[in-house]
């Protein structure tokens, strides 16, 4: 069993944030998989499917970013999963538009949400499927340049890095 973890925040005003690409790339997969996310376990919004031959937990989790090591450790524990069946999906400020990048381990790069996950596991070795969201213009804070949505003429590409983050997130080999 296999657990895609999307990285986001909860509720309406933060859906189409830079925050919450994890999220939508979730929702995609959710999409065309014919998956609704009609459970909540662990703190999560959860979807089970077979992909690829495996079956497959796709997770949000509903703690807010900051917190998303709780929700994830929680769902390694109930479904006993080994760390090498974890992906987290992510936005990344230092990642160009529209660039996807994997990579195991490494760390945190001041992403709070991967913060909070090496915390709960103790240790830095998962998968990470990283989606580029560009950096902040200089007079912005990071913080609410991730918490501010696609401009429009960002959308297109986002929407390509989305479906090639779902092509590579569920490859598991």
């Amino acid at each position: 069993m296999k657990l895609l973890v999307g990285l986001g925040n909860p509720g309406g005003k933060y859906a189409r944030t830079r925050h919450n690409a994890g999220f939508m790339v979730l929702d995609r997969i959710g999409q065309v998989l014919d998956v609704p996310f009609e459970k909540e376990i662990c703190d999560s919004f959860v979807a089970i499917c077979r992909t690829d031959g495996e079956e497959a937990i796709l997770a949000k989790p509903q703690t807010f970013m900051n917190r998303s090591g709780d929700a994830v450790a929680a769902l390694i524990k109930k479904f006993s999963l080994k760390l090498e069946d974890v992906t987290v999906i992510h936005d990344d400020i230092d990642v160009p538009l529209g660039k996807v990048k994997e990579k195991s381990g490494g760390g945190s790069a001041g992403h709070n949400g991967i913060a909070s996950i090496v915390e709960k596991l103790g240790t830095v070795e998962f998968r990470r499927i990283r989606i580029g969201v560009g950096r902040p213009p200089e007079w912005m804070e990071a913080a609410d340049y991730v918490l501010s949505p696609f401009e429009e003429s960002e959308r297109p590409i986002i929407a390509e890095s989305i479906e090639d983050c779902c092509r590579r997130a569920l490859k598991f080999g």
